[in-house]
């Protein structure tokens, strides 16, 4: 065609341009017709002149090729999930809570945005252009859908796009954006129908559809796929600044091409968030997609930002979440199951009903207190409710409508499993099994410890560990280890093999790989994997940073512990009760024979061997010469430094880069000493020298 590479170039932005307008901004100022004309030429220009085409160019958000699986992505900072308030009263209580840890709360004011049932993503953009999206995973590690991300029209391929003024706003060099893809409702029932008529199975909520979406190893099907996606957050950036109030990030994440939530409202006061939140209650379905609640935001991300976190919870936010939808159905039985640390949980048998879109046949009754409480017999018409994503729940029965039959359910003394003694530990609600070697419990710890969350042992699934259990190859989850060829093989091929593609030698040998693998896995995943009660991953990844090693960490007292942030006294007490059984310490015993012993940082010859750094924290700011940031974060960490995020009086320096943000005002302010990244390196040297 007789155009030049300039005019391609103009095209691609006008394109570009009138997407903007009709997928973020929702005001269009062409017709379809127009846009289409314009589109067509663009396809035009590129089966022309190939060689021009670029990767922010619309034609190239399709297309991509299939994949056999998705790469694993490590976040720059955890993705965390938020604390729930259940009415008005909770979300006061967690008002007084964090104005209590600082009085600046009162006056921060507070934005309030819907809380979206999707899938959370996180974007990344070096240098203004999209170059990775991942799934938020665990929250560590999540899963690279870059491709299928791309095929999302509302989600720029470079930043700052052109606005209405024609301006190009100044964004960091590197920045992490955190939204959540979803379904308008009207896009789903269209989809569900369209997929009905040509006979493809339907979906059962828009939350599933668009996760099933986006991990599609086809980007073309993802493509096809009616996803929207709202933007509200910056995980991490590195170069230059960003605002300082969840309100003018909106706008501003608005104003650089950006969709966010129009619903979006910013207040004074908290009675003032918490009466808005309210209100959208009963106005739910004019949101036109699925939101189980409100989010409730300190408008001071500074001030958010230093109030930290609460285990997994970050102090500065809150969840106002909506009142379930609750159904009538029958509660068929109370069935028990057993736990890896032994408590035996009730849970509801129900008659299958639907709630929300989810067939729901299972239900948690809490504990057995609850049972005796509410009088909730088998036979019972009983309320269940399912907000969100929490696990439905039996509320209690209907007694107008209970049969004249019926009798009052009565404890269980034994354990459902293995038949022993049931015991309840004065203060407690729970029961345990007294028998520590109860098959259930064993089971339970195993899959616990081969699972993604732990040591991600591919192909050990329920079933081979079961039979592993009952041949007597595994004892305890540190017998993984000392697994050969011909223990796995016989358990796979005890095990129902009409679905299996491989022999099972070739089975046994992929196993046997993946637990050689599993050696390699980090500190963290291996104390989560052990199962301890209380902690989790959040708090395995500080107790793994904090004191680097398994032997370090089981010869804390309950007052060290307990003075690492976010680790309360139920929590410490919960690892040196773990460490109290011997079971738990042969397992590390063994776990240390097979070479499963992982460490953050290498403490040999290391002053009071806790390395040179102990006891310093650090704050990086800006794009430093030489170090990316995983670089400097390892740097710090591996000479026994901590590495946070925002600048206080407790920062010992500051490390300071070009185009640096806010943080370096602060430390200005607080007169943190601030070093460059060679008076780093030269601090570590000066201390290698004294050592």
């Amino acid at each position: 065609m007789d155009i030049s590479k300039a005019a391609y170039l103009e095209l691609v932005g006008e394109v570009n341009f009138h997407n903007h307008r009709y997928h973020v901004l929702d005001d269009p100022v062409i017709s379809d017709l127009e846009y289409d004309a314009l589109l067509v030429r663009l396809h035009q220009v590129e089966e022309s002149h190939p060689e021009w085409i670029i990767p922010e160019s619309p034609t190239q958000r399709t297309g991509a090729e299939i994949t056999s699986k998705f790469k694993k992505v490590a976040h720059p900072k955890p993705i965390l999930s938020l604390a729930n308030a259940f009415g008005a009263p909770e979300a006061n209580a967690w008002f007084e809570r964090i104005s209590r840890l600082d009085e600046r709360v009162k006056k921060s004011g507070f934005v309030v945005e819907p809380k979206i049932d999707g899938l959370s993503v996180v974007l990344k953009y070096v240098k203004g252009n999209f170059v990775q999206g991942a799934t938020r995973g665990d929250g560590i590690i999540g899963e690279e859908i870059t491709a299928n991300l791309k095929t999302l029209r509302s989600i720029p391929m470079r930043i700052p796009i052109y606005d209405d003024k024609n301006l190009l706003p100044v964004i960091p060099e590197v920045i992490y954006f955190r939204g959540e893809v979803f379904l308008y409702n009207e896009a789903f029932e269209k989809l569900n129908l369209e997929l009905f008529n040509s006979g493809q199975k339907t979906y059962q909520n828009p939350r599933n559809t668009a996760a099933g979406s986006l991990r599609q190893l086809d980007p073309n099907v993802t493509a096809i796929r009616p996803l929207s996606i709202l933007v509200y957050q910056v995980i991490d950036y590195e170069g230059g600044n960003i605002p300082t109030s969840q309100w003018e990030l909106l706008n501003w994440l608005k104003n650089i091409g950006f969709p966010i939530a129009s619903e979006a409202a910013k207040f004074n006061t908290i009675k003032e968030a918490i009466l808005f939140t309210e209100a959208w209650e009963t106005e739910r379905d004019k949101l036109g997609y699925e939101a189980d609640g409100m989010v409730i935001k300190l408008n001071d991300l500074e001030l958010a930002e230093e109030l930290g976190t609460v285990g997994k919870d970050p102090r500065g936010a809150v969840a106002f979440k909506f009142p379930g939808r609750e159904v009538t159905t029958t509660l068929i039985d109370i069935g028990l199951s057993v736990g890896r640390t032994g408590v035996v949980t009730p849970y509801a048998i129900l008659d299958p009903v639907n709630i929300n879109g989810v067939i729901v046949e299972r239900a948690t009754l809490h504990n057995f207190d609850f049972i005796l409480e509410k009088d909730i017999r088998p036979g019972d018409k009983v309320l269940v409710k399912r907000a969100g994503e929490v696990i439905p729940y039996v509320i209690g029965p209907i007694k107008d409508l209970r049969k004249a039959d019926s009798k009052a359910y009565t404890l269980p003394e034994t354990c459902p499993e293995c038949g022993s003694h049931l015991e309840k530990v004065p203060g407690e609600v729970a029961y345990y099994c007294s028998n520590l070697n109860c098959p259930a419990r064993l089971f339970r710890g195993v899959e616990h410890f081969v699972s993604k969350s732990g040591m991600d042992i591919v192909g050990m699934g329920e079933k081979i560990v079961e039979k592993l259990i009952e041949n007597g190859a595994i004892k305890d989850a540190a017998d993984i280890y000392g697994l050969n060829g011909e223990m796995i093989t016989r358990a796979v091929s005890s095990k129902d093999r009409k679905s299996e593609k491989e022999p099972p030698g070739k089975l046994a040998e992929n196993i046997l790989n993946s637990i050689e693998n599993s050696k390699t896995r980090p500190l963290r995943r291996l104390i989560a994997a052990l199962g301890i009660n209380n902690i989790g991953e959040v708090a395995a990844n500080d107790l793994a940073n904090h004191f680097g090693t398994l032997d370090r960490l089981f010869s804390a007292s309950i007052e060290e512990l307990t003075s690492i942030e976010g680790m309360g006294p139920i929590m410490a007490k919960a690892i040196v009760d773990w460490y109290s059984v011997e079971a738990n310490r042969n397992i590390l015993k063994k776990l240390k024979q097979f070479g499963v012993w992982p460490e953050v940082i290498a403490v040999e010859n290391q002053p009071e061997m806790k390395g040179l750094l102990w006891g310093d924290t650090f704050v990086v700011t800006g794009s430093l010469p030489t170090l990316s940031r995983e670089d400097v974060k390892l740097l710090i960490e591996s000479n026994g430094g901590k590495l946070t995020d925002s600048v206080s009086k407790n920062t010992s320096y500051l490390v300071l880069g070009e185009k640096p943000g806010s943080k370096h005002e602060k430390a200005i302010k607080l007169n943190v000493p601030i070093l460059s990244e060679a008076e780093l390196i030269a601090l570590i040297e000066e201390r290698k020298s004294i050592t």
